[in-house]
């Protein structure tokens, strides 16, 4: 049944009956003798000649044996190939009013959105989305795989162009609010990088480990960004830790584009391999048919049975 299984059209296999039966007819089939007259001489058994004259009488069968196998359609199995895992990054950035703090040549969130804008444009192929948060989130862009989206994305939402309602730092918050897009999509891995310069007091009395284990049990993995004064919250480090990912400080400018490094080299592009799937394989089967052809073609030249 598995071989059967490398036919497109296997049913039109049954149609080999007729060249087998004209094989065995070939070589069962008793003719009738031929006396012929000898002088003095003792002849031979014509057994090789006999065997010769057969096979060359096969070779039409065998012909059209291989055509019926070829109308079944024969198939091979593909080797399986490595397909890329899609890759959903969702950025979580903060916009409070510290972000306006003076970072590198420019401020924390031009140095941020910079870093992220060099990121999409490294690791191609990927699902981006970009959340802005303070007291209040807003999906600015959904997870897509165009990062022209991304790039043109900075100048909107700088920190001194957004309302008062924006200015606080609620890391918990956004947090949920980017777990909610991520588990909307059923393919690929899952990821959010948090970039804030904050602590967050809804990540107190135990909120930190409630939601790294709701993130954990939906597989998103959290890297944080600190950019701001000071050592990196305990909260947000627990909260990466506990999902996989990593807490980083970066010192400038260089710093953040070296965080946005690592974080590519550790949460590398996944591979994995597709199902094989069958394809035609009609080119043994039609060499093999040529073949036979030609070794028909010079039989029929000269070795073929005395005509009466």
């Amino acid at each position: 049944m598995e071989a059967l299984s490398l036919f497109r059209h296997a049913w039109v296999l049954a149609f080999l009956v007729v060249p087998a039966a004209l094989v065995l007819w070939t070589w069962m089939r008793v003719g009738r003798s031929i006396a012929l007259p000898f002088d003095h001489g003792r002849a031979g058994s014509g057994r090789w000649l006999r065997v010769t004259l057969q096979s060359a009488e096969t070779l039409p069968a065998l012909v059209l044996a291989l055509v019926i196998v070829l109308a079944a359609g024969p198939q091979k199995w593909d080797v399986p190939k490595s397909k890329r895992v899609l890759t959903n990054i969702e950025f979580c950035v903060d916009v409070s009013g510290s972000m306006t703090a003076a970072f590198g040549d420019g401020d924390r969130y031009a140095g941020a959105m910079s870093a992220i804008t060099q990121f999409v444009e490294q690791r191609q192929g990927d699902a981006y989305g970009l959340t802005f948060f303070g007291n209040n989130v807003l999906h600015w862009v959904p997870l897509t795989t165009d990062i022209s989206a991304i790039q043109h994305a900075p100048p909107f939402m700088h920190p001194r162009n957004l309302p008062r309602w924006f200015q606080g730092t609620m890391i918990g918050k956004a947090l949920r609010a980017c777990r909610k897009v991520l588990v909307e999509r059923e393919e690929g891995d899952r990821m959010i990088i948090l970039v804030s310069d904050g602590e967050s007091f809804d990540l107190y009395d135990g909120a930190d480990e409630e939601i790294a284990k709701e993130l954990r049990a939906d597989g998103i993995v959290v890297y944080m960004v600190h950019i701001g004064e000071g050592e990196i919250p305990e909260t947000v480090v627990r909260i990466a830790s506990l999902t996989g990912g990593e807490a980083f400080k970066p010192e400038d400018k260089d710093g953040l584009a070296h965080v946005f490094s690592r974080i590519d080299s550790m949460q590398k592009t996944r591979l994995e391999k597709t199902r094989s799937e069958a394809t035609d394989d009609f080119v043994p089967w039609s060499f093999a048919g040529l073949v036979l052809l030609g070794a028909l073609l010079l039989c029929a030249f000269g070795l073929r049975a005395t005509p009466w």
